[in-house]
């Protein structure tokens, strides 16, 4: 594997995202660089039919454009009674503008009435890290819940508030910032992918 330097392309717009993975980051020695900061703007259609595909397409992607070791990452809902929707489809699903707390409260009608036992869902997050040598790398990690009666929290994004994780007794909204990433499916693949860059130092 290629050796790299500490500054590091995170493949998103998202801000919620760049916080997220700073605060993930930190004491690592790697300094994430958002594609604002690095000026790159190109929007990466992903069209894979897994988090895997659309992860190491966006990263390898990006890279060729910004010549520089690129993260990326494709993560979403999964719900069993809803057949595993919205999957991969997490962003754009009810419609790309629509908002969360709309999409959310959409969701929880879907559910009305449906029993704790069959309200099983997962957050999931594929990783993705593309070198400039061509190489890349992708971890999976996920996140066991169920989708909760109502929305609660104010701490998180997207579909946060109605993600319940029962030993918790709380959505992921609820939780300190810290607490969700130790237990989150981003926290736990990126902390796969910072074993692999600090592999990549060496």
């Amino acid at each position: 594997m290629q050796r790299i330097d500490n500054r590091v392309l995170f493949a998103t717009t998202n801000k919620n995202k760049v916080n997220e993975i700073n605060q993930m980051l930190k004491g690592s020695n790697i300094e994430v660089v958002s594609m604002e900061e690095a000026k790159i703007d190109i929007d990466v259609v992903e069209d894979g039919d897994t988090f895997e595909e659309n992860a190491i397409k966006k990263a390898t992607e990006i890279m060729k454009v910004a010549n520089m070791t690129v993260i990326a990452d494709d993560s979403g809902l999964e719900i069993d009674y809803l057949g595993k929707e919205p999957g991969i489809y997490s962003a754009r699903y009810l419609g790309r503008e629509t908002p969360y707390p709309q999409k959310n409260e959409i969701i929880l009608d879907k559910l009305k009435g449906v029993p704790e036992e069959k309200r099983k869902a997962r957050f999931v997050c594929s990783v993705a890290v593309a070198f400039t040598d061509g190489t890349t790398k992708v971890v999976k990690e996920t996140i066991e819940g169920i989708i909760g009666y109502e929305q609660k929290g104010e701490n998180g994004f997207g579909y946060d508030p109605i993600f319940f994780v029962p030993e918790y007794n709380m959505t992921t909204a609820q939780m300190k910032p810290e607490q969700k990433n130790k237990i989150s499916h981003r926290g736990k693949a990126i902390k796969k992918i910072i074993q692999v860059l600090e592999e990549g130092k060496r």
